[in-house]
């Protein structure tokens, strides 16, 4: 089996509802994306997937989101844009555009500073969350 990885980035505001805490004023974020994808075969080339065709398929999304506020995002209207949030809507979104017999979106993370971030995945066997 092989991992296949890149990193994204994008800037957007949001604000935690009910947070009661900093956070729960508007500010801003420069998030970090890594994708992750397993890939059982190869292709003739020897690529499970192009690094390219990964970074444009997650460039696709994240252009959604980029100098947004995120709260506005018609997924964020009922729930927080939090980090973990952000992820889950990344990885569900990546995985219509990314999931072949061959190649299976295996996980997102996502960096809100430096030293921040939460990785969301799924049991591809089952689908399970």
């Amino acid at each position: 089996m092989f991992e296949i990885s890149i990193q994204c980035t994008f800037s957007a505001a949001h604000r935690l509802r009910h947070y009661q805490g900093d956070c729960e004023a508007l500010h801003g974020h420069n998030w970090k994306v890594e994708v992750t994808v397993e890939s059982s075969e190869l292709n003739p080339v020897g690529l499970g997937i192009d690094f390219r065709e990964l970074k444009q398929k997650t460039s696709a999304i994240l252009d959604q989101l980029d100098h947004t506020c995120l709260n506005e995002h018609p997924y964020f209207q009922e729930i927080n844009p939090s980090s973990e949030h952000i992820a889950q809507f990344l990885f569900n979104e990546l995985k219509k555009e990314i999931n072949t017999p061959q190649v299976n979106l295996k996980k997102v993370s996502v960096w809100e500073s430096e030293n921040s971030w939460v990785t969301y995945a799924e049991d591809f066997a089952t689908g399970v969350r």
